[in-house]
């Protein structure tokens, strides 16, 4: 395969030529034919040479340059909630990622994920190669009913729907209860990508601001009162991006104020194995009544492993099926499903999740020290998670800063992505995991210099 690729770089192979016979290339090679055979093959299937039954292969005239520049980060893309996702998810292996959502490949459960794919060799057909049913894996959805109930939420496993992601839960939730024009609730400063989801169902986005406890009490009671909202979009445990935590009394006044309205609450619990103890959960104390929780697995397992979970009432499950059924024939794949399932019931994934805690609380005292001695400052100390919430020294504007460090490699999360009234161009969320990096300090300081002020 080198070979011809090499040939058709130099262009001493070019489209629609003949490629040498199996025999002869094989001779030339000093391979087998067999081993020509697959080489020939792999190329045929991946569109640059072409098979013709009875006169042998040929280069393909529509064959893919070999040449293509990797496509780097738009520069020149307004500074939204958009904004982060894109910079991160396009940047080469080259970029340091501070602002990015996921932990670094390397502090996964990479050994527990490899031996899970193993034993996929030896599942069922139907596992490799059929759909999977309409709720996903029912052994997987009573793994999480379990751990459910250890919580104190108690639930059945039909009460649980399994889909691709985290973020394709919220969808169907919203295609389930919003309409056109409807008001969603959110906290001020939120997860940015809830503002780009709900910007896509054509809702209005109502901010309330948040303390270090929770959403303030009073001023959601008044934004309830006010707007009549449909939804409230939240994070209780290690709030994103603030990592704060949801106080018991915090909680009790929004539950009694979302029953009062009539309001239905998304708890978004996609950290909650990241925290030291279990803090205050609104499904938990509502009983899953109003409140809908939604999970995956993508920040202490694999992001490339796509599966998340919605938990919810009966009557609100059975709609979110036929949504699920209708939009994607179906949840994860079952093989996603099975890799998580396996992963989860490893002995070593609970080791996994204790030593990842104790590394990230080391990780969040070393980055806010040197976060620090640049004048830039936590808002508050997490729990647990791998956010820092930070207020930059005055006069230096986020979206700047950010524009900047793109020049220097860097990837940063400017406060006003995570603000519906943008009143955060003064913070920025850095993620503690990525800043372990060595460069990562000089090219933030670096980067500073050269913001405009």
């Amino acid at each position: 395969m080198d070979e011809i690729r090499g040939k058709l770089a130099g262009r001493a192979l070019g489209p629609g030529e003949k490629l040498p016979s199996i025999r002869r290339f094989a001779a030339v090679m000093g391979v087998s034919p067999s081993t020509v055979v697959e080489a020939y093959d792999r190329l045929a299937a991946e569109g640059t040479i072409v098979s013709r039954p009875g006169s042998g292969f040929y280069v393909s005239r529509s064959a893919p340059s070999l040449a293509i520049a990797e496509v780097e980060p738009r520069r020149d893309m307004a500074v939204d909630p958009l904004w982060v996702s894109r910079q991160s998810l396009d940047a080469g292996t080259d970029v340091l990622k501070l602002g990015c959502g996921w932990l670094p490949s390397g502090w996964m459960p990479n050994a527990a994920i490899r031996r899970a794919a193993r034993g996929l060799a030896k599942a069922d057909d139907v596992v490799l190669a059929d759909y999977g049913n309409t709720r996903g894996s029912l052994p997987l959805r009573r793994l999480l009913a379990r751990q459910f109930a250890a919580e104190g939420l108690d639930l059945r496993p039909s009460q649980l729907l399994l889909t691709s992601s985290g973020t394709q839960a919220i969808d169907l939730i919203c295609r389930l209860l919003l309409r056109p024009g409807d008001r969603v609730l959110v906290d001020d400063p939120c997860y940015f990508n809830f503002q780009a989801l709900l910007r896509v169902h054509q809702v209005r986005i109502v901010g309330v601001p948040f303390t270090p406890t929770g959403p303030d009490p009073s001023l959601f009671s008044e934004a309830l009162a006010a707007h009549r909202p449909r939804l409230y979009i939240t994070n209780s445990a290690l709030h994103n991006p603030t990592g704060a935590t949801l106080s018991p009394q915090t909680a009790h006044r929004i539950l009694n104020a979302a029953a009062a309205h009539d309001l239905t609450i998304v708890e978004d619990d996609i950290f909650a194995d990241l925290e030291p103890e279990p803090s205050p959960r609104l499904a938990a104390l509502d009983g899953l009544s109003r409140v809908i929780r939604i999970g995956s697995f993508s920040k202490t397992l694999s992001a490339s492993v796509r599966c998340g979970y919605v938990a919810a009432r009966s009557d609100w499950i059975e709609a979110l099926v036929d949504l699920q059924v209708a939009t994607s024939f179906g949840g994860p794949s079952p093989v996603a499903a099975e890799l998580v399932y396996a992963t989860l019931s490893d002995g070593s994934y609970r080791k996994h999740l204790d030593a990842l805690r104790r590394r990230l609380s080391k990780a969040r005292r070393e980055a806010a020290g040197k976060l620090e001695r640049l004048g830039i400052r936590p808002w508050l100390m997490p729990r647990g998670g791998f956010y820092l919430w930070c207020e930059l020294p005055e006069g230096l504007d986020a979206a700047e800063l950010a524009r900047a460090a793109l020049r220097e490699k860097l990837v940063l999360a400017p406060g006003d992505v995570f603000s519906p009234s943008r009143s955060a161009g003064g913070f920025m969320r850095f993620n503690v995991a990525q800043m372990s990096d060595p460069r990562a300090i000089a090219l933030l300081s670096r980067a500073m210099d050269g913001a405009d002020r």
